[in-house]
């Protein structure tokens, strides 16, 4: 028989949410390992509530005898002020996108950096870092930024909309990896930043079935960059779809999903995952996700 200490009831909080596929693959991955796992989204515009209510809607789980919540746009760093405790690395990439309920207490985490670095690692490997440009430094951009220093870039060039919260980023990034050069930039320099680069990342939501278009014009790509994207619904985003047709290599946002969601389901259960399995889980949900051809 079940025991509450057998099972898990897990909640993913964010903005559009309601098709994610990471409630599915977590519940897929615990089925296969013998787990009793409930995963359901908290979405918050079903739900019409502010991204300001994340810490009402935890303290409200954490109520109902929820194990953990997955964080996402737009609460990855809006989420900080109500937690008890945060890991080193999610704390000085002020961002986190797990959080564990342990003794009543919040605790939280960051796989974004470790799962977007495991998907560069294997699918652009000897790509060029000399230069790379990121448009986005939201919660996801925090981490991703994160990685692509760690994987070795040279100088990072940062764009976002919010030239102050870009700035900030930048000089939060340099601390972090002194030896490198982490610059701000405004999305008017794209024009100039893309063509050079030798690597362009999009960690904004343009590209998602409700954000739709592309974060900089995809003229700007000659096939000399590798191009990623973190959006995965669709996965293949106009960009990535741009990208792929200019001769780019390209890496979608599919990677990181699946390995923030591997590391998730380890820190909430203390169980190795199976990533190749709930790779190819994703990547059958997606078919499933795709839209019928129209009739002739």
């Amino acid at each position: 028989m079940s025991t509450v200490s057998e099972s898990y009831l897990v909640g993913l909080i964010g903005e559009g949410i309601t098709a994610s596929l990471t409630p599915p693959m977590h519940e897929a991955e615990a089925a296969h390992q013998g787990l009793h796992y409930l995963y359901r989204p908290v979405d918050l515009e079903v739900a019409g509530r502010p991204g300001t209510d994340v810490g009402a809607l935890l303290a409200a789980g954490r109520d109902l005898g929820f194990n953990a919540f997955n964080i996402t746009h737009p609460c990855k760093q809006l989420v900080l002020a109500h937690l008890d405790e945060v890991a080193p690395e999610a704390a000085a990439l002020g961002a986190v996108n797990t959080v564990l309920v342990r003794d009543g207490r919040f605790v939280g985490h960051n796989t974004d950096r470790s799962g977007f670095a495991a998907g560069f690692r294997a699918e652009l490997p000897g790509a060029a870092t000399d230069t790379v440009v990121q448009v986005g430094t939201g919660g996801a951009g925090a981490a991703v930024a994160a990685a692509l220093l760690s994987e070795g870039v040279a100088t990072l060039h940062l764009v976002d909309l919010d030239a102050e919260r870009a700035a900030e980023r930048a000089a939060a990034l340099r601390t972090m990896f002194p030896d490198r050069q982490v610059l701000a930039a405004a999305p008017a320099e794209l024009a100039e930043l893309v063509p050079a680069a030798d690597g362009v990342v999009n960690t904004t939501p343009v590209g998602m079935h409700h954000h739709p278009g592309t974060p900089f014009d995809p003229a700007l790509l000659d096939g000399t960059q590798w191009v990623a994207d973190v959006v995965y619904l669709p996965v293949a985003t106009e960009l990535v779809t741009a990208a792929r047709a200019a001769g780019c290599r390209v890496l979608d946002g599919g990677h990181m999903a699946v390995g923030q969601a591997a590391d998730a389901f380890a820190l909430i259960t203390g169980r190795r995952p199976d990533r190749a399995r709930m790779r190819a889980h994703f990547l059958s949900l997606l078919g499933e996700r795709r839209p019928a051809p129209a009739a002739r």
